[in-house]
């Protein structure tokens, strides 16, 4: 009998090995079936009791058809809402070859930067393009959104003013910065003991008390105003100015840079990425060279290689959270890497020419449209614009109703503050019919229903000022790819020098490097979910909220917890949230007083870095030999810091890949002193469907939406961290000023936007729907099987660093030991994983959280014959280290102190090492096929370091 329904199972695309070779790989284990080896490396006090309440798996074709009616009850009205996004068109060579190519999506953060170079160089090209824009030297490649940029900023000059030791915590933001931004300035204010002081640019007395001043431009209401006196008196009293600014308005009016501002943060959001419903967007980040070295985020350096070529690294490694950790300026780990890329791209394609011929519409057509409203007789609070224009019906509350009701019935949305002002933000998509529209809708409003103007006439009539009258984007990367078959090669070419998923397996222990189903991603191109605005009435967000109230439901049943927030928009802005309602909570209780974060050695980097963030004191608990929490050391810690407990941060399983015996032990300890547990989500792919941190005894934790739920890492960002709390914490669960969400004891909004980057949690949302209760529980045991089938293919080759007590099992990653060849024949682990990029394989975590170790973590997704492939190389990595050792190939010139090669080194005319081009390029017989090139020898990080250069150079430095 035939079966007349699908069965194409998604978890059989997902999940790498079948059934025969997974009989094999068990074999190599040493047990009979998935489910023994899981008994013997999960506690058992641990495991869930009952299955996963989740829906039945779908096929990916009955998901995509059932999504799509769900996308059809989204309504997209036009949108002329603004306050910080806009309608933009992304160019569709764009969309097609970056935003839709798991060449570019897939993609790991560039740490491993030979083969990273198309990545870095895009990355590039964005922070050229925003020092360009915003005139000032230094701009990082990314943060998360303007919000956060802007807090980031004022954690930035508090610590600035204040590092001589005095106490300087006054903060002024402008009451015309976008209300986002200042709810979000206020949550990182409040937990630093900062007082944000919110008023009239023009009237507050800054006296030197105050660090930092945060001010719009142009403002919320569209003036566009001269800062250049607010700016001196501020600089008078050594008070640091930022500028939240918008990247195409700074085509037409003159740039902070050239005023005296000492930072610049905004979104590049409406150069060519869709609205999303909240994002993903890149958000930016401008500062004066002086700050360079403080500065938050990722910053691309130019450098040189091994062949004195010119080669692009991140630079100023060593100011990140996984080095720095508690002594970390900011927490920020990964941030909006594709999204910057896309940015970039558009400003590629378009040129500066280009970008400044949509500014000049956008602007011209907001003119027309504020010129008609005055003939009108509205009565508007913004003179000099750039694209929007507010009108001010504060003393006619009949007007100010009547025409939200006639934009309604038009299918159109405005901004309606809450002093009844209306704004209206013309943007790229804008047409002059639909500025009729919009003369008609407010002709009506006032009953002149007949009322019709000559848009191309009324625009033909003004006399349209440019001010800025500095250059911009001259360097050739913007000036020669225009046509879409040069931006279309340029793309290609940057593509083809990096290394991603399409290439090999990228075994990044604590990174979860899995399949991005195209059926999880195929939505998110979708108008009905890209072009939704995300402080539109929600009620024209059914099919969005429907997919968000059942996410919400599904993470919360998978973590055991009683609620969800998906506001966090990265994994550390998760943990970032998770610690700021624990704080909530206590200080409701009347124990605001805690403020210990006790934290276990081998915690991640984010981890001290973001207790720091949010007030508390970090102490640090050693682990043991085994490496596990050494649970003596922590009752002491405990004993001693009780009256002041606030929270026990904890990764499980482990950093070091095992599941700790006596962690419901360790979560009662801390219980019982008082003390709150935030469980780090990062391993969350080792408990989906047989524990969770709910029944382990954590009351929040987050999730990397980006690791365990298959978003894509797209090269350093996106990434999404929405926390799960337990039910006494429900209540401060953060908000948004402008669109409901969050507890009824909220905190300010951690994310700019209500539910984050919303619309990739469509990405997570199939991953969840199309695997259902049994595949997500399979994928969790597929994933510890392959890990422990590494560790039993290399336990003879290299020492396993941890394992859990019992029987010698790994979780679903596992640390393999190098040092003792550092001191046996100079060889270090960077080596190694060097030498892996001509076996065609990015190096897994290299020295996290041990120095000089590998951590790898194979995921679910990685078929028998890839994890072999992988394996392969390392024991033939092991042979070249012995030849090396038994003096076959010199300690200094041998085939890992030279890795990479190049495809110019090994076909130079001159071979003048001990072992052949062979041996180089081709250490395998199987890395001929479809062999990977990096673009550049190993990179000399110091000479970037020393010589930071973090733009475009001239071209005639390539000389």
């Amino acid at each position: 009998m035939i079966n007349l329904k699908s069965t194409d199972a998604f978890q059989d695309r997902h999940i790498g090995p079948d059934s025969h070779e997974t009989k094999d790989m068990l074999a190599v284990i040493g047990v009979k079936s998935v489910d023994e080896l899981i008994s013997q490396t999960i506690p058992a006090s641990i495991m869930r009791s009952t299955p996963l309440a989740l829906p039945a798996a779908e096929s990916e074709f009955n998901y995509l058809k059932e999504l799509r009616k769900k996308a059809l009850k989204n309504k997209l009205y036009k949108n002329y809402i603004g306050v910080g996004y806009y309608g933009t068109i992304t160019p569709a060579v764009i969309r097609r070859n970056v935003l839709e190519n798991p060449g570019w999506y897939t993609q790991y953060t560039p740490y491993q930067a030979e083969i990273a170079q198309g990545r870095l160089e895009a990355l590039l090209n964005f922070q050229t393009m925003v020092a360009d824009l915003t005139a000032l030297p230094i701009a990082n490649a990314s943060l998360l959104d303007e919000g956060t940029a802007a807090a980031e900023a004022m954690h930035l000059f508090w610590g600035v003013k204040n590092k001589k030791g005095a106490e300087f915590n006054k903060f002024f933001v402008s009451h015309l910065c976008l209300p986002q931004t200042i709810d979000v300035v206020k949550n990182r204010a409040e937990i630093l003991g900062l007082e944000v002081v919110v008023g009239d640019h023009n009237t507050v007395a800054i006296d030197n008390s105050f660090f930092g001043a945060l001010v719009q431009y142009p403002a919320v209401d569209g003036n566009v105003l001269d800062y250049k006196t607010f700016t001196d008196k501020c600089h008078a009293v050594e008070c640091y100015v930022t500028v939240a600014c918008d990247l195409l308005a700074l085509t037409l009016f003159t740039p902070p840079g050239e005023w005296g501002a000492d930072c610049a943060v905004g979104n590049s959001q409406r150069f060519g990425v869709p609205m999303g419903y909240g994002g993903p967007h890149a958000a930016f980040f401008a500062i004066k060279e002086e700050h360079k070295r403080i500065i938050p985020g990722r910053i691309i350096g130019v450098s040189v290689d091994a062949q004195n070529n010119p080669a692009l690294r991140m630079a100023l490694q060593t100011r990140e959270q996984h080095i720095r950790r508690e002594k970390a300026t900011s927490n920020i780990c990964t941030a909006q890497a594709l999204l910057s890329i896309m940015s970039s791209m558009y400003a590629v394609y378009h040129g500066p020419t280009g970008v400044k011929n949509i500014a000049l519409r956008v602007h011209t057509l907001a003119k027309v449209l504020q010129t008609e409203l005055k003939n009108l007789g509205y009565k508007l609070s913004s003179e000099k614009i750039f694209d929007t224009i507010t009108i001010d019906t504060n003393s006619d509350k009949h007007l100010f109703a009547n025409i939200q009701t006639i934009a309604i019935k038009h299918e159109t949305n405005f901004y309606y503050s809450c002093n009844n002002f209306v704004s209206i933000s013309i943007d790229e998509t804008t047409q002059p019919e639909d500025v009729a529209d919009l003369i008609s809708i407010f002709a009506e409003a006032i009953g002149k229903t007949a009322y019709q103007a000559d848009v191309e006439k009324i625009a033909a009539s003004l006399d349209i000022k440019v001010e800025r009258t500095s250059t911009y984007m001259t360097h050739p990367v913007f000036n020669m790819h225009h046509s879409e078959s040069n931006l279309m090669r340029y793309i290609k070419a940057l593509e083809n020098k990096d290394l991603s998923l399409t290439k090999s397996m990228i075994a990044l222990g604590s990174c979860t490097m899995k399949l991005n189903a195209a059926a999880e991603l195929e939505p998110i191109s979708w108008a009905e979910f890209g072009g939704l605005h995300p402080f539109a009435p929600v009620d024209q967000a059914a099919g969005y909220q429907e997919i968000i109230h059942e996410l919400e439901g599904y993470l919360s049943e998978i973590t055991g917890f009683a609620a969800t927030s998906l506001q966090p928009n990265s994994g550390a802005q998760g943990e970032y949230a998770g610690i700021q309602v624990i704080r909530a909570y206590q200080k409701d209780i009347g124990q605001g007083h805690r403020d210990v974060a006790i934290i276990p050695a081998s915690a991640h980097g984010t981890n001290p870095a973001t207790a720091v963030m949010c007030g508390c004191k970090v102490v640090v608990v050693a682990t043991d030999d085994k490496g596990n929490i050494n649970f003596d050391d922590l009752v002491a810690k405990v004993e001693e810091h009780k009256d002041n407990l606030c929270c026990f941060m904890v990764t499980y399983p482990s950093t070091h890949g095992v599941f700790e015996d006596n962690i419901k032990d360790v979560c009662a300890l801390i219980h019982a002193n008082g003390g709150q547990v935030y469980m780090d989500g990062a391993n969350l792919n080792a408990q989906v469907g047989l524990t969770g941190p709910g029944f382990i005894g954590a009351d929040v934790n987050h999730i990397n939406l980006h690791k365990t739920f298959a978003i894509p890492h797209g090269g350093g960002g996106p990434g999404m961290g929405p926390i799960c709390v337990a039910a006494h914490l429900a209540p401060y669960l953060p908000g948004n000023p402008l669109i409901k969400t969050g507890g009824e004891k909220a905190i300010h909004a951690v994310s700019s936007a209500p539910w984050g980057s919303a619309s990739i949690l469509l990405i997570s949302y199939g991953y969840i729907r199309m695997l259902g209760a049994e595949g997500c529980k399979k994928a969790t045991m597929y994933a510890i099987m392959n890990a422990n089938y590494i560790k039993s293919r290399l336990e003879d080759q290299f020492p396993v660093l941890y394992t859990g007590a019992a029987n010698g099992r790994v979780a679903h990653e596992l640390i393999i030991d190098f040092r003792q060849y550092k001191h046996t024949v100079g060889i270090e682990v960077e080596d190694v994983a060097k030498r892996l990029m001509d076996y065609g394989f990015h190096a897994p975590t290299v020295s996290f959280p041990v120095a000089g170790t590998l951590m790898i973590e194979p995921t679910e997704s990685e078929d028998k014959a890839e994890i072999d492939r992988f394996c392969d190389a390392l024991i033939a990595i092991k042979g070249e280290i012995e030849k090396i050792q038994n003096k076959s190939w010199d300690a200094t010139d041998n085939p890992l102190k030279n890795a990479p090669h190049t495809v110019e080194m090994v076909t130079a005319e001159n071979w003048e090492h001990q072992y052949t081009r062979q041996e180089a390029a081709y250490p395998l017989h199987w890395v001929r096929d479809g062999k990977f090139w990096p673009s550049v020898a190993r990179i000399n990080n110091s000479y970037g370091d020393r010589h930071l250069i973090c733009t475009c150079p001239d071209t005639a430095s390539y000389a």
